[in-house]
């Protein structure tokens, strides 16, 4: 992968770290995510042509300095209250993130983060879930908000995940059990 280091200002005025790296996985749209360490990471395609990079520094520096709003229908109330209480208690208040919502919309998925662009933060849980134990409830707000912190299933990401919410384990066995009685594959 080909780099390409720049830098942009927030909206406080403080200069960020940016990365582009060229991703033969990318065919034809870049992706951007904010890196642990406060950079932010740029992928692009390999053909992606080197002279759009000033471009694409300008757009995401006017994405990163536009005051992050998030209307009331956005998040649901009681979910971000158990989302707070699972971060406070299971994660020492560490993990941050914008929005989190029930959604109607995924079939075989059972939640998402987004890390990077412009949802950067937003959590969406299935509304299919919401009568399963709220253990297991609990275990996919966990999930997802682990993922603010590692972004893929990693090694790092599991152990992180298993040291900190003690029911993983439970709670996966309980996920793959009821995709087997569905006859389906639930992706966490």
């Amino acid at each position: 992968m080909a780099e390409y280091n720049a830098n942009i200002k927030n909206i406080q005025g403080l200069s960020i770290p940016v990365v582009i790296k060229r991703d033969k996985r990318l065919k034809k749209t870049l992706r951007w995510a904010h890196e642990p360490d406060g950079s932010i990471l740029v992928r692009v395609p390999m053909r992606y042509p080197k002279r759009l990079y000033k471009t694409i520094l300008k757009d995401i520096q006017v994405q990163i300095s536009k005051p992050k709003k998030v209307s009331k229908h956005r998040t649901d109330t009681g979910l971000q209250k158990r989302a707070e209480e699972i971060n406070r208690e299971f994660f020492s208040s560490e993990l941050k993130w914008v929005a989190i919502r029930w959604v109607n919309n995924m079939n075989t998925r059972l939640g998402s983060c987004t890390n990077g662009g412009s949802t950067d933060g937003h959590i969406r849980i299935s509304n299919k879930i919401k009568t399963w134990p709220s253990w297991v409830v609990d275990y996919v707000i966990a999930h997802e908000l682990a993922h603010r912190k590692h972004r893929n299933h990693n090694k790092a990401f599991w152990n992180y995940l298993r040291n900190n919410f003690p029911k993983t384990e439970q709670a996966r066995g309980f996920i793959k059990g009821v995709g087997f009685g569905q006859g389906t594959e639930i992706e966490e």
